[in-house]
């Protein structure tokens, strides 16, 4: 990326927030480990010498009025170029405590009980991305890179992608995906105006692969949008879903240990608590972080290990979030009462078990007790990532201190050296604090610099740089996948390396390829041209002919055996040389039960399909819907891949979507596949690849980097292949042009 590029951080609030109480104006930096994590890195872009971007912009709802932004806003120190966000309170509440925060929020947290479906918070939401898109586009320009946050905008990459193709989009989730099986609670139109919203983006990250892999797994169910090791062939475009655990700034909190005024704190937490053990726990107030679960595994340790009663506290800080939401009012008075209850029973005059704080702690405050406790224990029960395990481990240059982490934690993917528990299993939480408070200080450092230095080696920095990398490399990748019509002066340069290569080999799709589709596929029987065309090439001994269909081997003899050319029947599980027999290409099989099961569903879809029908190979089943009315086979098509998808595993068989067809295939059969084993044959100076569907395109992609290749897409869709033509007629005629070359 040049410098010239400009950077959009779009995020539900700007960094700076602007509270109206009492007329009057407070203005204070946002908090959370989104606005942190994205200042880090935008701060760090803008100091460095030949910085990616020579304007940063941020985007968000400013929290205030206009009338109150436009008196305020020339006072706000920012190093950003700030862009409010304003719209009406009721749209705002209905986008922002309804769909985000009590759908979305709840549902991907695994809390599906909590979810209200209320029409208007989708309406709302929807409206409120709507405003995002109007301040965009008076500011925005093609060359300019976009970059969304999190799940209050999921619907903006489309929004903006429809308004603007060519722009660059990344978007990043900082809170899990959850499985499909929870995803598809979510109302219909509702799950399609989300993940269409994220296919908006170029690049899609994620904390963990499994966030990323239940994106997948939904947009295949939903929507039947397949993707290859992580790329996905959307509307034409490539799009990439990646992995990218967001981390903090270690040099920041791994210096502030030194800092005189945390260490008088320190030391003065020292001497307040001298002689007893520190457990400590910072949070926002929020169901998803249990924080009972950390008072109940407390109580449990105290009870079970009654020796320390009067030698360890726990000192805990809830920072207030979302009140005015009834579930985080309700955990709030369980909380109170809670700590009284414990305090007031098992402890005593000179003795307070739990220290309780529900305010938002300062940063030297935080350090301070993040650098003196014994142990940092964090329960959540789902958290995206947790960046507070982060902070407490970069903070500890003394390379002390144990982390307790929660198993349901993103952070817990990468800390393998914490001691991770179940926040549900009270008793277990009791017993880890009993052995870390019985851990030597020779393993607390051990494990301490195992942690640091993943924190340390990719640290928000390198997050940051390794999405725009990633960024970049999805945008070439889009290029090399763009449209691009064969040409005459391509045509006569593929003719004049034809004309020169000693050894050539053609793969040539069937059907949509040499033949256009007909009502009827057992009535495509190849006409006079095609087979002349074929004949004039396969009597030149230097060509070797492949016609790699879908077909079945006995379709593709009765049609084609009589010419001198390679037959691969069913996308590679029989191949036929020519003057050769046919041959089984794998030792996979579909056995009876698969395929009675395979027949009963497609039958079951027949019947609900007019017009529709079932193809029975010897390694494939074909639903087939071309005749039917497009916009009932569609949704029937999109249900049958999600059933056929339920049993992938079961019946050992992959599943695809092609042209008007769904197809269940044993595994590990595919045109790329084929194509790898024939190339292994001869070091052919010329290559010619036809084909129309996307079972092509793994054929495309294995000869993407060959320079002797000229891969062909029939049709004006986006591929894998170099180049495109209109029609199967036009394909003929270039292998009419070969063979009187």
């Amino acid at each position: 990326m040049n410098i010239e590029k400009r950077l959009f951080i779009i995020s539900n609030r700007l960094p700076v927030n602007i509270k109206e109480k009492d007329n009057d104006t407070i203005i204070k930096s946002s908090s959370g480990g989104l606005v942190s994590a994205v200042k880090s890195y935008a701060n760090y872009t803008q100091d460095k010498e030949g910085s990616s971007f020579s304007q940063i912009y941020w985007v968000g709802v400013p929290g205030c009025s206009k009338t109150a932004w436009e008196k305020l806003s020339r006072t706000i120190q920012s190093e950003y170029t700030l862009l409010p966000v304003f719209m009406k309170s009721s749209i705002y509440e209905g986008y922002y405590s309804g769909m985000s925060n009590s759908v979305i929020w709840p549902l991907f947290h695994y809390f599906p009980t909590y979810a209200e479906y209320k029409p208007s918070y989708f309406e709302n939401y929807m409206a409120a991305n709507e405003e995002f898109v109007k301040v965009l586009l008076q500011n925005i320009r093609p060359n300019d890179i976009i970059w969304i946050h999190d799940y209050h905008l999921l619907p903006l990459a489309k929004l903006i992608r429809e308004a603007m193709p060519e722009i660059t989009i990344g978007f990043f989730l900082h809170i899990p995906f959850p499985s499909f099986e929870l995803f598809k609670l979510i109302p219909e139109k509702w799950q399609l105006a989300m993940l269409e919203g994220m296919l908006g983006a170029d690049l899609i990250g994620f904390h963990t692969i499994d966030y990323a892999a239940h994106f997948l797994k939904s947009i295949q169910m939903a929507m039947g949008v397949e993707n290859d090791q992580n790329l996905i062939k959307y509307n034409n475009r490539l799009i990439k879903a990646d992995v990218f655990p967001i981390s903090i700034d270690y040099k920041k909190f791994n210096d502030a240990y030194d800092n005189p005024a945390i260490a008088e704190k320190r030391n003065f937490y020292r001497e307040q608590f001298k002689d007893i053990k520190i457990i400590f726990s910072v949070d926002r107030l929020d169901y998803t972080k249990c924080i009972m679960c950390r008072l109940r595994g407390y109580e449990q340790f105290l009870i079970n290990y009654p020796q320390y009663a009067g030698k360890i506290v726990f000192i805990l800080s809830i920072v207030p979030s979302r009140d005015n939401i009834s579930n985080y009012a309700k955990r709030k008075r369980e909380i109170d009462e809670f700590v009284g209850n414990i305090n007031g029973r098992i402890g005593t005059l000179t003795w307070k078990p739990v220290n309780y704080k529900y305010e938002s702690l300062e940063f030297n405050d935080m350090m301070a007790l993040y650098t003196v406790c014994d142990i940092a224990l964090i329960t959540p029960l789902r958290d995206g990532m947790n960046l507070v395990a982060k902070e407490f481990v970069a903070s500890r240059k003394d390379k002390q201190g144990i982390l307790l982490l929660s198993e349901m934690t993103g952070a817990a993917r990468e800390f393998k050296d914490a001691v991770l528990i179940n926040p549900n299993d009270f008793k277990g939480i009791g017993d880890a604090i009993n052995m870390a408070l019985q851990m030597s200080p020779q393993e607390q450092e051990q494990r301490m610099i195992q942690m640091q230095t993943r924190v340390k080696d990719y640290d928000v920095l390198a997050w940051a740089d390794d999405f725009f990398d990633q960024l970049r490399k999805i945008k070439k990748k889009q290029q090399e996948f763009e449209f691009i019509f064969l040409d005459y002066p391509t045509k006569i340069k593929l003719l004049e390396v034809y004309r020169k290569s000693p050894k050539r080999l053609l793969l040539l799709d069937y059907d949509g390829t040499l033949v256009s589709f007909n009502k009827n596929p057992d009535r495509v029987e190849p006409p006079k041209n095609v087979l002349d065309a074929l004949q004039k090439l396969a009597d030149d001994d230097k060509n070797d002919i492949y016609v790699i269909s879908g077909r079945d081997s006995e379709t593709l003899s009765k049609w084609l055996g009589h010419i001198n050319i390679g037959l691969v029947a069913e996308h590679g599980a029989k191949m036929k040389k020519k003057n050769g027999e046919w041959n089984k290409q794998t030792e996979e099989v579909l056995d009876e039960t698969a395929k009675e099961t395979l027949r009963k569903i497609m039958k079951y879809f027949v019947k609900r399909t007019a017009n529709s029908f079932i193809e029975e190979k010897e390694y494939s089943f074909v639903w087939h819907y071309r005749n039917s009315n497009q916009d009932q086979a569609k949704l029937r098509a999109s249900e049958l891949l999600t059933e056929l998808s339920g049993y992938a595993d079961i019946l050992n068989i992959q599943v695809m979507q092609g042209n008007k067809i769904i197809e269940a295939r044993v595994k590990g059969m595919n045109k790329g596949a084929i194509t790898k084993k024939l190339l292994l044959d001869n070091n052919y100076g010329f290559i010619l690849a036809c084909g129309d569907d996307n079972t092509d395109e793994n054929m495309f992609k294995v000869l993407q980097k060959n320079k002797n290749a000229f891969t062909i897409k029939i049709g004006d869709s986006s591929s894998y292949a170099r180049y495109n033509i209109f029609t199967p007629q036009m394909c003929v005629s270039l292998l009419e042009y070969l063979g009187t070359s």
